[in-house]
């Protein structure tokens, strides 16, 4: 730890702090380089190709930090990066060493407040990687903080269980979460619902919580949103539908979809809902994998999509489109990255501007 943690007592939210949404200008992309293994059993290195494609389309519009455990470990990175043609200028190191990659679930969580002498500070939740599914996760799980003693920025410690892609924010007061993952057991048993809610409002500075309840077959993660309902703007969600009525999806999302057309936002508005296609099967091994082109990262000037060598690739990138004029829709083959049960949204967390 290279700085004294400046810990701050009470709520960021009664300070003026929220979590922007996505869309929402960035500082940069924060990024763990990939190495754990027994992540993608037996074909790691298969992955670093598309994962360098990514960093690439980041670095096209954006600052991209990738945490690094040493010296070696980020020769090895810049050696792909910059044979998939990088603009290394956009990168930077950190030697932040990881146990895994999903900076998304392991990464800082800033909040901003324009109007205050800090303008930005970082909610450090407890992490266990999906309710102590992968140990050690000890080095992820103080990854805020060390980013924060970077920066010299303020850090909140609430003291439960949080993970980065099981909530998604309109950035208007508004998050969207699952209770297949935040009501799971192995996250935060001694919390009711009405006090995990508590601790959103007060932690991430939103007003209003809604709930889908599942989330997709083959997901680790009990249920993260980021797989099946995304806020592409202040009223409306892209929901991932399953079209094939024998396909083991396409109750749970059916299910989903009924809850999401009684929400009303805190204007007393429905929610717009965008319906978007799954890719179907996607399978390595005999073993289901949470394929969904939900998983995508919106980058400052692009929205980068995993596809999956799926007859839906198109169309699915077609309708996120639509959804983002303002931005390039980058289609990125993520077929070998899903082995590891997660893609690009899952990989990065943003840090926002202000």
């Amino acid at each position: 730890m290279s700085k004294e943690t400046k810990i701050r007592q009470g709520y960021p939210a009664d300070r003026g702090y929220y979590f922007p949404a996505e869309f929402a200008p960035h500082t940069a992309t924060w990024l763990s380089w990939p190495h754990k293994q027994a992540s993608w059993p037996g074909k790691i290195h298969t992955i670093y190709p598309y994962y360098s494609q990514f960093v690439k389309a980041l670095a096209a519009s954006e600052k991209v930090c990738i945490n690094v455990n040493d010296e070696a470990m980020k020769d090895f990175a810049k050696s792909h990066l910059l044979n998939a043609g990088v603009d290394m200028g956009q990168v930077s190191f950190f030697f932040h060493p990881t146990n895994d990659a999903w900076c998304r679930d392991h990464g800082p969580a800033f909040l901003i407040n324009p109007a205050a002498e800090e303008k930005k500070v970082v909610v450090d939740w407890n992490y266990n990687a999906w309710g102590g599914k992968y140990p050690p996760y000890d080095l992820d799980d103080i990854i805020p903080t060390r980013i924060a003693e970077h920066y010299g920025l303020p850090v909140y410690y609430p003291g439960i269980i949080m993970e980065g892609g099981s909530v998604d924010f309109n950035g208007e007061g508004t998050l969207i979460t699952s209770t297949a993952c935040l009501l799971n057991p192995n996250r935060n048993p001694h919390l009711t619902r009405p006090e995990i809610e508590s601790y959103l409002c007060n932690y991430y500075g939103v007003k209003q919580v809604l709930w889908v309840e599942e989330g997709i077959v083959g997901d680790d993660t009990d249920g993260h949103i980021d797989d099946t309902v995304r806020f592409v703007n202040g009223d409306t969600v892209l929901a991932v539908v399953e079209d094939d009525s024998n396909d083991e999806n396409y109750d749970l999302l059916q299910h989903n979809l009924k809850q999401l057309k009684g929400m009303r936002l805190l204007n007393g508005k429905q929610l717009n809902i965008v319906e978007l296609p799954m890719p179907g099967l996607v399978e390595y091994d005999g073993q289901r994998l949470p394929a969904s082109y939900a998983n995508f990262y919106i980058a400052n000037k692009s929205v980068i999509v995993p596809t999956f060598r799926s007859a839906n690739d198109e169309r699915a990138l077609e309708i996120i489109q639509q959804c983002f004029p303002g931005r390039e829709v980058i289609g990125i083959d993520s077929t070998e990255i899903i082995w590891g049960l997660g893609s690009f949204h899952c990989l990065s967390q943003q840090e926002p501007a202000v």
